[in-house]
C-alpha cells in the first residue's frame, strides 16, 4: 500500500493551532484598522476649516449629526469646476440683451467655471426634465422686481433644454409675462411688482424719472393678488426699489417719504417702507384660504465699487470672493435683517395653519460673486468705438449664463420632497 498522506495539522497539531491564531489575530487587526480609518475619514470630512468665522463654525455640530447629503445648502463657498455652463447665450433665446454678457462682448469667461459647494454636502445640477415631469399640470409664479426677472430668465433657459415653452401673455412693456410648456401643461408666470405693494412709478429702464414714486404701504399690488389663487408655487422677492426716492401713503393720505428734501414731509426711511410691505405680504399669505407653496428669496447685494449706479460705479473683478472676504455694506445688513425678522414672525404661525412657506437664502452665495455682473457689458460692445468710453455699469443684475443659475439648483434642492 502506498504511504498515507497526512496534513500538517494532523502531524503537528500544536503548530497548526498557533498558525490559526496568528491568522485570526491578523484578520482582526486589519478589520480594526479599516474601521478606524473610516471613522477618522468621516469625521475629518465633516469638520469645517479652522479659518471659518464662528457663525459658520457653529454649524459643525449640526453637520456631524446630519446625514451625508443634508446640510445648510446656503452656507458654503464657490469652487472651480471644469464643467461647462448648462446652456449658452446661443442655445437659449430667452436671455434679454442687458444680461447677455457674451453677446455684448465681455472678453473673459472665467466667471462661468465656478460651482456653489455647501459645507458638508453637495447639491445636484438643475434637472429640467425631472422638474417638468413632477410639475405636470402645475402653475408657477415669480413675483417681484428686475432681479426676479433675471431669475426667471435663468429658470426658463434651464427648462427649455427639456421643452421649448410658448409665450402666451405679456404686458405692454414686457415686464409681466407668461409661458406655457404644452407637453407638461406647466405654466410659468413672471409678475412685475417691484414693491409688492401698490406703486405709481414714473421711471424708464435706465433709472431716470420725471416724478417721485408714490408708494401705498397699506395696499398690496393687485397685479399679483388678483391672480394669487391661480398658482401652485410662488417665488417672491423685492427690496432694491425701496432705496429710491418715494412718497409714502397710508389710508389715502401722504404720511411721509424717503429722501424728499424741500417737500416738508416726515422722513420715514426706506427700512420702514420695506418692513411694512413685507408685513402686508406675509399677512396676506397667512390669511388666504388658498395654500400654495410660497418661497421668499432674500435680498441681493450689489457689487458697485468707486461709486453707485448713477455715479460711475464699476465692478471689474474676475474671480469670486473667498468666504468671509467681503461682508457687504450697511444697507445689505439692514435690509437682510428686516426680511429675516419678518419671515421668522410669520414662519412660526404658518406651520400651525398648514401654510407651506420656505426661505430661499441666496444672500451669501451672491455676496461672494462680484465677477458675475454685466458691468459695462449691459450694452452691445460698449468699447468698440472708444476704448476709454465712459459707460453705464450694471453691478446689480447677473450675466446669463452665470452665478444666478445656482439659485435654481438650490430651489430644486429645496423642493426635493415635492419633486
Amino acid at each position: 500500500m502506498g504511504k498515507e498522506v497526512r496534513s500538517d495539522c494532523e502531524t503537528w497539531p500544536t503548530v497548526c493551532l498557533k498558525s490559526n491564531q496568528i491568522w485570526l489575530k491578523l484578520f482582526v487587526s486589519v478589520l480594526l484598522v479599516g474601521v478606524s480609518f473610516r471613522l477618522l475619514f468621516l469625521r475629518s470630512s465633516a469638520v469645517l476649516p479652522v479659518s471659518e468665522t464662528p457663525a459658520v463654525a457653529k454649524k459643525t455640530e449640526y453637520l456631524l449629526n446630519a446625514t451625508s447629503e443634508r446640510c445648510d445648502i446656503f452656507t458654503g463657498e464657490w469652487v472651480p469646476t471644469l464643467s461647462r455652463p448648462p446652456y449658452t447665450n446661443e442655445s437659449c433665446r430667452f436671455i434679454e440683451d442687458p444680461q447677455n454678457c457674451l453677446k455684448n462682448g465681455r472678453p473673459d469667461t472665467g466667471y462661468l467655471y465656478w460651482r456653489w459647494k455647501p459645507y458638508g454636502c453637495s447639491i445636484l445640477s438643475f434637472d429640467g426634465e425631472k422638474f417638468l415631469e413632477k410639475m405636470q399640470n402645475k402653475a408657477w409664479a415669480l413675483i417681484g422686481d428686475s432681479i426676479l426677472r433675471n431669475h426667471v430668465q435663468s429658470l426658463i433657459c434651464l427648462l427649455s433644454k427639456a421643452e421649448e415653452p410658448v409665450e402666451v401673455y405679456h404686458d405692454k412693456d414686457f415686464k409681466s409675462r407668461r409661458w406655457h410648456f404644452p407637453l407638461h401643461n406647466f405654466t410659468l408666470s413672471l409678475v412685475w411688482a417691484p414693491f409688492l405693494v401698490k406703486a405709481e412709478i414714473f421711471e424708464n429702464d435706465d433709472g431716470q424719472s420725471d416724478s417721485d414714486i408714490q408708494l401705498h404701504l397699506d395696499t398690496l399690488d393687485s397685479k399679483w393678488t388678483d391672480n394669487y389663487r391661480d398658482f401652485d408655487y410662488i417665488v417672491i422677492s423685492a427690496g432694491q426699489w425701496f432705496l429710491k426716492t418715494a412718497i409714502y401713503w397710508e389710508n389715502r393720505k401722504v404720511v411721509g417719504c424717503h429722501y424728499c428734501p424741500g417737500k416738508n414731509l416726515t422722513e420715514l426711511g426706506f427700512d420702514h417702507a420695506y418692513r411694512m410691505s413685507l408685513g402686508k405680504l406675509f399677512n396676506h399669505i397667512l390669511s388666504s384660504d388658498h395654500k400654495p407653496l410660497v418661497i421668499y428669496r432674500t435680498w441681493t447685494p450689489d457689487h458697485f465699487e468707486n461709486g453707485e449706479w448713477s455715479s460711475g460705479g464699476t465692478c471689474n473683478r474676475t474671480k469670486p470672493y473667498k468666504a468671509g472676504e467681503f461682508h457687504g455694506r450697511d444697507v445689505d445688513h439692514l435690509m437682510r435683517n428686516i426680511e429675516l425678522e419678518e419671515f421668522q414672525k410669520v414662519k412660526a404661525r404658518s406651520s400651525e395653519d398648514g401654510i407651506r412657506l420656505k426661505l430661499l437664502d441666496t444672500y451669501n452665495l451672491s455676496l461672494q460673486r462680484p465677477d458675475g455682473h454685466p458691468g459695462p457689458y449691459r450694452t452691445f460692445h460698449p468699447f468698440d468705438k472708444d476704448k476709454n468710453a465712459v459707460v453705464q455699469n450694471d453691478c446689480l443684475h447677473w450675466c446669463l449664463p452665470g452665478p444666478i443659475d445656482s439659485w435654481n439648483a438650490l430651489l430644486m434642492d429645496m423642493l426635493h420632497n415635492d419633486l
